[in-house]
């Protein structure tokens, strides 16, 4: 008996696991979005194809892993795109200007990341600035220093490795930027789904003062859950930098609302409390295939602005009614 009951418990485990959390109707419309740009083009439909969708999303997808734990907790995270240029920045001057290791200025840029993610958890924590306040003032003073780092010049001269690992498809499938974002997304769903940490950011977006009544150290997981988003905007930067093969302090610009986009549309609350990781990953495919399939259909960029910020609001609205009918 007891060996059945463990089997059950393990296969309910798993079924949560892929849970996702809510996310029915983004997958629904992803799915409705695929076989409408099949018919509209033909070049949708194919292998190669849907592996340029997986590079092209790489950074989105990692960002929008740690703005997912953000907005969990009914918080908001403006400063990540900065962040990014901050981290690619770090990574090329340690790299080609000091002539350090890449390991050591893959280290040094991670931990500039989290030191500006730290900086907006205790602001937000010790000193009561609101979210959106303190992320951005931490948006306008990362992307200043990343322009500071060489005087808003570019910088070139990565190792040939470096960037032959956002570009190499080893077995013929994947590259290991992909790698790494895929790991990201297996990693972040273990966390919510089995770890205590995970559970405690429900808690926190749900009601904080219930949280900390109930034992749990709001501030603590606050300072945590933000220097993770930076940490994971910084990852990206330092995947980004791969697949450019170079750095500038202007990249980055906006990658913030993308970032929340996919975590909206994948169906997470931003009042907090409600979605997840399993959502997410929704979010960031319909973003991915939604500007790969208007970029075979030829439309303007401009254009393809006007049309994801539409899906935007649809998703919210529906999130929206979705409340109201409850």
């Amino acid at each position: 008996m007891g060996n059945v009951a463990d089997q059950g418990e393990g296969r309910s485990s798993i079924t949560s696991l892929f849970s996702l959390s809510g996310a029915t109707g983004p997958l629904i419309g992803l799915i409705l979005l695929c076989a409408v740009l099949s018919v509209a083009t033909d070049s949708f439909l194919s292998v190669r194809n849907f592996l340029n969708i997986l590079d092209q999303i790489t950074v989105l997808g990692i960002m929008a892993v740690g703005m997912t734990f953000v907005i969990l907790i009914a918080g908001i995270d403006l400063s990540v795109g900065s962040v990014v240029a901050l981290s690619m920045m770090v990574l090329g001057y340690l790299n080609v200007e000091a002539g350090y290791p890449m390991y050591i200025a893959i280290m040094g840029a991670l931990c500039a990341a989290a030191l500006t993610g730290m900086v907006a958890g205790l602001l937000i924590t010790e000193f009561k600035v609101p979210p959106f306040i303190a992320t951005l003032a931490m948006m306008s003073i990362a992307r200043g220093l990343a322009n500071m780092i060489t005087n808003g010049s570019q910088i070139i001269g990565f190792p040939p490795w470096f960037n032959m690992a956002a570009i190499i498809r080893h077995g013929g499938y994947l590259t290991i930027t992909v790698g790494v974002m895929l790991a990201v997304f297996i990693a972040a769903l273990l966390f919510q789904q089995f770890r205590k940490g995970g559970r405690v950011l429900y808690a926190i977006g749900g009601n904080p003062e219930v949280a900390r009544l109930a034992g749990i150290n709001v501030k603590r997981a606050t300072i945590l859950v933000y220097t993770a988003c930076a940490t994971l905007a910084g990852l990206g930067g330092i995947l980004l930098a791969a697949r450019l093969d170079a750095v500038q302090p202007t990249i980055g610009i906006a990658y913030e609302l993308d970032a929340i986009a996919a975590v909206v549309i994948g169906g997470t609350s931003l009042s907090g409390g409600t979605g997840g990781i399993g959502g997410t990953i929704i979010g960031v495919l319909i973003i991915g295939v939604l500007r790969n399939g208007l970029n075979l259909l030829a439309v303007s960029p401009f254009l393809q602005a006007v049309i994801i910020g539409l899906v935007i609001v649809l998703a919210v609205a529906a999130e929206t009614f979705k409340h109201r009918g409850n």
